[in-house]
């Protein structure tokens, strides 16, 4: 669960408070085309601090000091000049369950940033915007597992879930016949979900009922000062009949729980 550092707090310890001045993204900076933006946003905070502006460099310079530091990898080691550093994105995978983990909290992050105590703040905007870009690409790499692109592999962050499936598809098929504790426990996971689905469904057609009721109200008000009607009943439509399909899907083994996990959140989310 998040939690609010005490130094921010109730122990008064951080100057000036907790709130960020600006936000860098530490892969932008390392990259080629948008690197040196980046360096020049970490010195234009630093030149507009009266504590620390008179020690900044020219800004005629700080081109430079990226390219040397970046670019020709004069500075200190880091990460970049790991060997096999530039392969590493496609050397390790992540389960389907750490992926959605993921993805959920990018989204609870984003909600949250982009909400109207937040929404103004230049810093948010930057956040959200970065976060925004990072959740696109877990989600292509979720669509890359799924599809085969990626094949997960025994070092890979499998997670304890995924390593059980792993772990049974190697057993004899004789072994079929009997029910293990992480039998049940996955056959309670598969139920869980199709009662996510079903509530879902239910609580849609509960909302399309709710926005029929509410039509034909404003349709009688309308009667009355022939005004114009906004409804969202067609894409309450929409949404019920990609949930039958996705459910339709599912049970013909077209695909299997997690994309169709994957597809009922996205439709939550709309």
């Amino acid at each position: 669960e998040p939690t609010y550092d005490p130094h921010c707090g109730s122990l008064h310890l951080i100057s000036n408070g907790c709130e960020p001045v600006a936000v860098i993204s530490a892969d932008k900076l390392r990259d080629y085309d948008e690197g040196p933006a980046e360096t020049a946003a970490i010195a234009e905070v630093l030149m507009n601090d009266a504590r620390t502006g008179k020690y900044v460099i020219a800004k005629e310079a700080w081109d430079c000091i990226w390219e040397e530091l970046i670019q020709h990898k004069k500075g200190p080691i880091t990460i970049a000049v790991r060997p096999g550093y530039e392969h590493l994105y496609e050397e390790y995978n992540f389960s389907f369950d750490m992926l959605f983990e993921m993805i959920d909290e990018l989204n609870r992050l984003i909600s949250k940033y982009s909400s109207d105590e937040w929404k103004t703040k230049p810093t948010a905007i930057r956040l959200v915007e970065i976060l925004t870009e990072h959740r696109a690409s877990v989600e292509k790499e979720l669509e890359e597992i799924h599809t085969g692109q990626r094949q997960l592999k025994k070092k890979d962050f499998l997670g304890t879930d995924q390593r059980e499936k792993q772990r049974k598809l190697k057993q004899p098929q004789d072994d079929e016949t009997e029910m293990t504790v992480v039998d049940a426990a996955t056959e309670s996971k598969r139920k869980t979900r199709m009662r996510y689905f079903s509530e879902l469904e239910q609580k849609l057609h509960r909302e399309k009922r709710s926005e029929m009721k509410q039509l034909a109200e404003m349709r009688e008000e309308a009667a009355k000062s022939s005004g114009k009607i906004s409804t969202n009943i067609d894409l309450l439509q929409a949404l019920s009949d990609a949930l039958v399909q996705v459910r339709i899907l599912q049970d013909t083994d077209m695909i299997d729980q997690e994309m169709a996990l994957r597809l009922v959140k996205r439709i939550r989310t709309v």
